[in-house]
């Protein structure tokens, strides 16, 4: 399949005009090959994921997370990411994720753009058994001992910014990634860390979804975080 095909695909379904004016996505190398027979998934560019990549005789990688620097040796295959627009776009990160814990529940989306919200009522302990099935090193912060949750607001990857914009809409509890120690010390609804690779890594689902007709191969990869 020619590779602009491909990206034509991604960006139907993820408009580069959603991503953050800060982003990188797109094209991190672009080689003069235009034929693709395999495609390498995964979340972030690494010497590894290249390699693994030239070993899978994958001639071109689809990523998640952008490149902001591109070594010299990685110069041979085609990289392109879908970045924050594959975070805002309808069916996207936050979107997978939510779909894999609530099958079937509508998502309403706030203001940012980034973080979702669902109307689910569920025990903090039975989100927090559901999250434990994503991510088994979860942990969650609930200071004033709330029992029961009946608004839920998402974000997957980073989004601790969006913790005070969840509140003010009324969610009781918030589900992300990379928690800050002072925004747990000082928050007055639930938060779960789920970790930013767990709430993440999800999502090659939908590049699976997306490149049909072209063969793809996930990368082997993991947080880098050992608990």
């Amino acid at each position: 399949m020619d590779k602009y095909e491909i990206v034509k695909k991604i960006e139907n379904f993820a408009p580069p005009e959603l991503a953050e004016k800060w982003d990188c996505s797109g094209w991190s190398v672009e080689t003069q090959n235009r034929e693709i027979n395999r495609v390498m998934l995964c979340l972030t560019v690494t010497d590894e994921i290249i390699k693994q990549a030239k070993e899978k005789d994958c001639e071109m990688i689809v990523s998640h997370h952008p490149s902001f620097f591109v070594p010299l040796k990685w110069k041979d295959v085609d990289i392109y990411s879908a970045h924050t627009n594959l975070d805002r776009t309808h069916g996207g990160t936050t979107d997978t994720l939510i779909e894999t814990i609530f099958p079937n529940v509508q998502a309403g989306i706030l203001e940012d753009g980034f973080t979702r919200v669902v109307d689910y009522e569920i025990s903090v302990a039975e989100l927090a058994k559901k999250l434990r099935q994503i991510s088994p090193n979860l942990r969650y912060v609930n200071n004033n001992g709330i029992q029961i949750l009946k608004k839920i607001a998402f974000c997957a990857g980073s989004g601790n910014e969006f913790i005070e914009e969840a509140r003010k809409i009324g969610a009781d509890a918030f589900v992300t990634g990379d928690l800050k120690f002072h925004s747990a010390l000082e928050s007055h609804i639930v938060l779960f860390d789920i970790g930013h690779f767990e709430s993440e890594i999800l999502v090659l689902s939908v590049f699976e979804r997306l490149l049909e007709g072209v063969e793809t191969v996930r990368a082997i990869e993991r947080s880098p975080f050992i608990y």
